[in-house]
């Protein structure tokens, strides 16, 4: 058992029979009264949304997580394939369970898969990936440093903004947990 006061953002615990991974969470003490925490939590498995209020000692179930390196093999349809490198398994993973992470799968990556008594729960991407630019609109000359940004498609299909500067075939390093350009490569 863990209390509300452990949450931290990525936590996956089980509330009300269902597994939750904690989006966002704020410590509030008010003037009078006691201290509670206001979470946003998300269903693991539809990917709905809540918002709650916990006391910081309220008890909430901890789970054991499996953790297992693979690589991303292809995708088909809706159906991304993954592959264990030490036994050569297969096995695929709906996009609902990937989220906002399928748009930045290349072919070879090595990911994370997380499993909760054998059930693939979730997909974690390595924190930042190079990616070919495939297309921009072409930089004017001399915008070699500016905070204006521009839409870049990837590689993989992902948009993303990226400096004035970035032109076809750079390949640029990005951010994978929130999809934003860190720099070239």
């Amino acid at each position: 058992m863990i209390t509300a006061g452990d949450f931290r953002n990525g936590l996956i615990f089980k509330y009300e029979g269902e597994l939750y991974k904690v989006v966002e969470f704020q410590h509030h003490k008010p003037g009078k009264g006691r201290a509670f925490m206001r979470s946003r939590i998300k269903n693991v498995r539809n990917g709905s949304v809540l918002e709650r209020t916990f006391r910081p000692d309220e008890k909430i179930e901890n789970i054991t997580l499996e953790l297992q390196k693979m690589q991303f093999m292809y995708k088909q349809n809706e159906r991304y394939a993954f592959m264990d490198q030490s036994t050569y398994e297969q096995v695929e993973i709906d996009k609902d369970h990937l989220g906002d992470n399928a748009k930045f799968l290349k072919e070879g990556l090595e990911v994370t898969v997380i499993k909760h008594e054998g059930e693939i729960i979730g997909v974690e991407l390595p924190i930042s990936i190079e990616l070919k630019v495939t297309y921009t609109e072409p930089g004017l000359k001399g915008d070699t440093v500016s905070s204006t940004y521009k839409a870049a498609t990837l590689e993989t299909g992902a948009v993303i903004q990226v400096p004035l500067f970035i032109t076809i075939g750079d390949v640029v390093i990005i951010d994978t947990r929130n999809g934003e350009y860190q720099s070239r490569a």
